[in-house]
C-alpha cells in the first residue's frame, strides 16, 4: 500500500515537472518573437517619416480651426450679401432672354406648303421622299442663340462658391478623422461624437456634389429646348419652355447659396460646441491618475 502512494506521488511530480518546463518554452519562444519583431502588433516607423506625418497634422489642424472660427463666418456674412444683391428678384419674367427665333407668318407657310404639295405630285413619289430628307437635314433659318447671360453669370458665380465649400469641407473632414484616438474598450462617447460630426461632413459634401450635376442639367436641358423652338418656331410651348427653364434656375440657384449659407452655419455651430470632444475624444488622460 505504501509503495503505490510513493509511485503516485513520483508520477505526479513527473508531470508537474513537465508542465513547468512546457510552460516556459512557450514563454522563451514569445519572448524572443517579440524581441525579434516577429510580432504582427509591431511597425517600424521612422523617426523622420512620423516627424513629416505629425508635421502634416499640425498644419491641418491649425488650418481646420482656423476655418471654423473665422472662415465660416465670413463666408456666413458673403453670401447674406450675395442673397441681397443678385438674388432678390421678384418679378421672374424679368429674367428671360430674348430669343432671336423668328415667327413663322401664317400666310407665307400656308402658300409654301401648297407650293410644296404641288412640286410633290408631279414629281412622284421618288422625290417626295427625297425632298423629306431634304428637309430634315435642312438646319434652323434663325441664327446663333445666346445663353441667358443674367443667368449664366449667376451660375458662374455660384460654381466658385459651391468647389470653396466642398474644398474646405474636404480639410475639416480630414481634420476629424485625424482626431480619431486608439480602438479600447469604454470611455467612447467622444469618438461617437467625432463619427456623428463626420457623418454630417459627409452627407453635406454628396449634397453639394449634386448642386454641380443640376447646373449641368439646366444647360443639356435648355439646349434642347432651344433646339426644338428654332426648329419648330411654330410651337410656341418650346419658347415658354426656354423661359420657364431660365427662371427655374434662377430659383434653383437661390436655393443653392441658401444651402452653402446654411451649411456654413451648421458647421461652425456643431463644430465649436463639441470642440473639445473633437479635439480630445477620451478627455485628459492625467485627470484619471490619482
Amino acid at each position: 500500500m505504501g509503495g503505490r502512494c510513493l509511485a503516485q506521488v513520483c508520477h505526479l511530480c513527473r508531470e508537474e515537472q513537465r508542465f513547468v518546463q512546457n510552460t516556459f518554452r512557450i514563454y522563451r519562444f514569445s519572448d524572443s518573437s517579440t524581441a525579434t519583431g516577429d510580432t504582427m502588433t509591431s511597425m517600424d516607423i521612422c523617426i523622420k517619416s512620423k516627424k513629416q506625418v505629425d508635421d502634416f497634422c499640425k498644419q491641418l489642424t491649425k488650418e481646420a480651426e482656423s476655418l471654423v472660427s473665422k472662415f465660416f463666418p465670413q463666408k456666413i456674412e458673403e453670401m447674406e450679401k450675395l442673397l441681397q444683391a443678385s438674388f432678390c428678384v421678384e418679378d421672374l419674367s424679368t429674367l428671360r432672354a430674348p430669343l432671336d427665333i423668328p415667327i413663322p407668318d401664317p400666310a407665307k407657310e400656308e402658300l409654301k406648303r401648297k407650293k410644296k404639295e404641288e412640286k410633290e405630285a408631279k414629281e412622284g413619289k421618288e422625290d417626295k421622299e427625297k425632298d423629306g430628307k431634304e428637309d430634315e437635314e435642312e438646319g434652323p433659318t434663325c441664327g446663333p442663340i445666346a445663353c441667358n447671360e443674367r443667368v449664366q453669370r449667376l451660375l458662374k458665380e455660384t460654381k466658385v462658391h459651391i468647389q470653396t465649400l466642398k474644398e474646405k469641407l474636404n480639410t475639416v473632414s480630414m481634420w476629424v478623422q485625424l482626431q480619431v484616438p486608439n480602438i479600447e474598450d469604454g470611455n467612447n462617447f467622444g469618438v461617437a461624437v467625432q463619427e456623428k460630426v463626420f457623418e454630417l461632413l459627409t452627407n453635406t459634401r454628396t449634397k453639394i456634389e449634386g448642386f454641380q450635376t443640376q447646373i449641368s442639367k439646366y444647360y443639356s436641358e435648355r439646349g434642347d429646348a432651344v433646339a426644338k423652338a428654332s426648329k419648330q418656331s411654330h410651337v410656341g410651348d418650346y419658347r415658354h419652355l426656354v423661359h420657364e427653364l431660365d427662371e427655374n434656375q434662377y430659383c434653383e440657384l437661390r436655393i443653392v447659396v441658401l444651402e452653402i449659407r446654411n451649411t456654413y452655419a451648421v458647421l461652425y455651430d456643431i463644430i465649436s460646441k463639441n470642440h473639445d470632444k473633437i479635439q480630445r475624444p477620451r478627455g485628459d488622460c492625467k485627470a484619471l491618475i490619482y
